[in-house]
């Protein structure tokens, strides 16, 4: 990519109403957040000319019928859908879930199609979306369907990052799902990402442990000491800088994950309730694994202020930023790998 060349990032409008559509019009009512990239919104003219009018916005939108009519230096706005929708804030509703599932659908057929660079997605509500042609717990999961890819959850702010070996999997099931080649798998996949998308050339990655205290030599669980140890042991001897498994109650409040590149969790609330803590509004969730650059704000919904125009909008900048930055350090690790001279001289 040339430097004059901006990123075009594809934008899924997520759950209308919900707080998508406003954070998006915030994040772009600066003039200046066109310098770096050119947005392509997947909705409809007249449904972002509704939030325009409500939340008072000066943003102004060009219409396109398709994303490779888009102009840059404008919000372009794709037309998936062209009749007018019912708005009702804060409301959780089928039909409307139906029009965020739309809008992904469209983004993610223009990112497989390259008419995008980057996809960044606003909130949807999970349990709307679902119907008898979509049945995914969430946006990784669709997409490593769409993009045939091994998708991991990367919650990333600044040098904090938290991937998980379980995701959207019940708390009961957790255990039994991790298993040496789960194991194994999510660890080349944050190894990779490292690399690719933050250029960081040996990354150092800790592993919390499935159970409390690592176990406490089986007094309290026994898959961290048959699975969880002998799979990292297994992994060092490759050469990964895979260490663990470190008890979870203690790992952030001692600032030990600041010892390392990225921390695995074991399990979903394992791993965001502190990542949460920490970078809460400035954190970005990154669709690690797949051949294109995907990434959403730190936060959901949020119905409850939907619609007052108070919803902050920094968690959805940042993730714009990051899928530009991962977007540029990927041309450039795969430049370089493909000219390992150029490499070794820089």
């Amino acid at each position: 990519m040339k430097k004059e060349e901006k990123v075009i990032v594809g934008i899924s409008v997520g759950d209308l109403n919900g707080i998508g559509p406003e954070i998006i019009i915030k994040a772009y009512e600066d003039s200046r957040s066109l310098e770096l990239s050119t947005p392509v919104i997947f909705a409809s003219g007249k449904t972002m000319q509704f939030y325009k009018n409500h939340f008072k916005s000066k943003i102004n939108f060009f219409n396109i019928d398709k994303p490779e009519n888009l102009a840059h230096g404008k919000v372009n706005v794709v037309n998936v859908w062209k009749e007018p929708v019912k708005i009702a804030f804060g409301k959780a509703d089928k039909k409307i879930g139906g029009y965020a599932v739309k809008s992904l659908e469209a983004a993610t057929n223009a990112l497989k199609q390259g008419t995008i660079d980057v996809l960044v997605t606003a909130p949807i509500n999970k349990h709307n979306i679902q119907s008898d042609t979509f049945k995914f717990p969430g946006h990784t999961d669709y997409l490593a369907k769409a993009l045939n890819g091994k998708s991991l959850m990367f919650m990333v702010a600044d040098d904090l990052r938290v991937g998980l070996l379980t995701d959207h999997v019940p708390l009961k099931d957790a255990a039994n799902h991790i298993t040496e080649k789960l194991i194994i798998e999510k660890i080349e996949t944050v190894t990779k990402s490292l690399k690719q998308d933050f250029g960081i050339r040996k990354p150092r990655i800790a592993v919390l442990a499935i159970n409390p205290h690592a176990g406490d030599n089986g007094v309290i669980g026994k898959e961290d000491d048959a699975v969880l140890r002998p799979t990292l042991e297994k992994i060092r001897k490759d050469g990964t800088l895979a260490y663990g498994p470190y008890s979870a109650d203690s790992f952030f409040g001692s600032n030990n994950y600041k010892s390392f590149d990225a921390v695995i969790a074991s399990y979903h609330d394992q791993g965001l309730i502190p990542f949460k803590t920490i970078a809460f509004g400035g954190g970005v969730n990154y669709t690690a694994g797949l051949s294109k650059v995907r990434t959403s704000p730190d936060h959901g919904t949020a119905y409850e202020i939907a619609g007052k125009g108070t919803a902050d909008e920094n968690s959805f900048v940042q993730a714009i930023y990051t899928a530009i930055n991962i977007y540029k350090n990927r041309l450039e690790y795969n430049h370089y790998s493909k000219n390992p001279l150029k490499k070794a001289l820089k």
